[in-house]
C-alpha cells in the first residue's frame, strides 16, 4: 500500500509539471548574462550615442524656448535620457580595453548629469558632445587583431621567474 501511494504521488507530480507553460521557465536566467548581453557592442554603442543625441536635442529645445517644460520638469527630461545612455552603456563589453575606455566615457555622462542637475546646460552639453566623441572612438576598439592579443599577454614563466618579456608590449 505504501508504494502504491508513492507510485501515485509521483506520477502525479510528473504529470502536473507538465501542464506547466513552458514559456514561463524560458525567461528564468541563472547569473548576470540575462541582465545585459541582449545586443552587440557596436549596437551598444550606437544606442547610447542615440541616448546621448535625445538629451542633447532636449537640451537645445529646452534653450530655444520652444518647449513648454521649463525649470525642473525639463532638466527631468534630460536626465532622465542621460540615466538611460548609462544604462544602455553596460551592453558594451569586448574587451579590457574597451572596458576601461567606456568607464572614462561614461564619467562625462555623470558630470553632464551633475551639469544638469546644478541648471548649467552650457556645460552639459559640451560634456555630452566629448562623451558622444569618446563613445564614436569606442568602435575602433573592439576588434583586436591575433597580433594585439598575442602581444599584451606576458609568459607564464616571465612572470614566476619576474624576467622581462621582449615580445610582450610590442606590435608586430
Amino acid at each position: 500500500m505504501k508504494f502504491l501511494q508513492n507510485a501515485v504521488v509521483a506520477t502525479t507530480l510528473v504529470l502536473s509539471s507538465g501542464f506547466f507553460s513552458t514559456t514561463a521557465t524560458a525567461d528564468i536566467c541563472l547569473g548576470m548574462a540575462c541582465m545585459y548581453n541582449r545586443m552587440t557592442p557596436i549596437e551598444g554603442i550606437d544606442a547610447t550615442l542615440g541616448q546621448i543625441d535625445e538629451a542633447l536635442k532636449a537640451i537645445q529645445l529646452r534653450n530655444s524656448g520652444g518647449a513648454a517644460d521649463k525649470g525642473k520638469e525639463g532638466n527631468d527630461v534630460i536626465i532622465d535620457d542621460i540615466k538611460e545612455a548609462l544604462k544602455l552603456t553596460k551592453e558594451i563589453n569586448a574587451n579590457d580595453k574597451l572596458d576601461r575606455n567606456r568607464n572614462r566615457a561614461n564619467d562625462y555622462l555623470k558630470k553632464a548629469r551633475t551639469a544638469v542637475q546644478n541648471n548649467d546646460l552650457v556645460a552639459a552639453s559640451e560634456l555630452l558632445k566629448e562623451a558622444q566623441k569618446r563613445f564614436s572612438d569606442l568602435k575602433g576598439m573592439i576588434d583586436l587583431t591575433q597580433a594585439d592579443r598575442a602581444s599584451q599577454q606576458t609568459h607564464m614563466l616571465n612572470r614566476i621567474l619576474d624576467t622581462p618579456d621582449p615580445v610582450a608590449g610590442s606590435r608586430k
